[in-house]
């Protein structure tokens, strides 16, 4: 397979972590998302508004790609909470949702909170679906290291607060992707995935247990439908299902 791969993993009981081309520089297509996804949070905290308050979208503001928000608004405005509208951004990677959510929280604020929490990769640089900001190469861009710190923060609860986080989480928990896809069943996996033409990536949380870990894998220049992303996602889960059933010294106890 052609194509420029970086993978970044966090165990999330020892705080060991592990990366191949972890600090390159990706485009992140949707999984930038999860940025956007604790600003809001973090607002909501502040009191810019409520997740339960109601915004209404107009057609105006629908745009392609991902989700099914812009099909309906084909039929005229429509009204949702704005739990609703982060819970569409995240399970659905709506892009009409996630414009709005830019809209409200503001994209200098996403860029803030990164800048002072250490991710001086990650950057929200266009809001969705902009073709003429992707041709001047202003692409959402992070490295698979900053990413998976990214879920590490909500997994230990420091993205906003505990609840806030949990919540989080539980959103993320409704993906059905490519991590999903490698791992068992009964192991809960929460994430946000991304794709371009070109590109395809993944950051989450695999809850393995005895062993819970982060991965971010982000992978370019590749050929047409390649996505590496489940193999690379499996590959982390055999190491990590290898240590959980392991002493110190490798001999398997479980």
């Amino acid at each position: 397979m052609n194509g420029v791969l970086g993978v970044a993993a966090i165990d999330l009981t020892s705080g060991g972590a592990f990366a191949y081309n972890g600090d390159a520089i990706f485009p992140t297509a949707s999984s930038i998302k999860v940025a956007i996804l604790i600003e809001m949070f973090r607002q909501a905290k502040a009191g810019a508004f409520r997740l339960a308050d109601r915004v209404t979208l107009t057609p105006a503001e629908s745009v392609g790609g991902s989700g099914d928000l812009q099909i309906a608004l084909k039929r005229g405005p429509i009204t949702i909470t704005v739990q609703q509208l982060i819970t569409a951004m995240i399970e659905h990677s709506d892009n009409t949702a996630t414009n709005r959510c830019i809209a409200m929280v503001g994209m200098e604020n996403v860029n803030r909170f990164l800048e002072e929490h250490g991710f001086y990769a990650t950057r929200l640089r266009r809001r969705m679906m902009d073709a003429a900001a992707a041709e001047r190469g202003d692409e959402n861009v992070s490295t698979p290291m900053e990413m998976a710190r990214l879920v590490q923060m909500l997994y230990e609860g420091r993205a906003v607060d505990t609840d806030a986080s949990r919540q989080m989480l539980e959103i993320m928990k409704r993906v059905q992707a490519s991590i999903r896809a490698a791992i068992p069943a009964e192991i809960a996996v929460a994430s946000k995935p991304g794709d371009l033409d070109g590109v395809r990536c993944e950051t989450g949380i695999v809850y393995l247990p005895g062993r819970p870990f982060a991965v971010s894998i982000f992978s370019t220049y590749l050929d047409e439908k390649a996505n590496p992303v489940s193999d690379a996602a499996r590959i982390v889960f055999e190491y990590f299902q290898k240590i959980a059933q392991s002493n110190h010294y490798g001999r398997k106890i479980r």
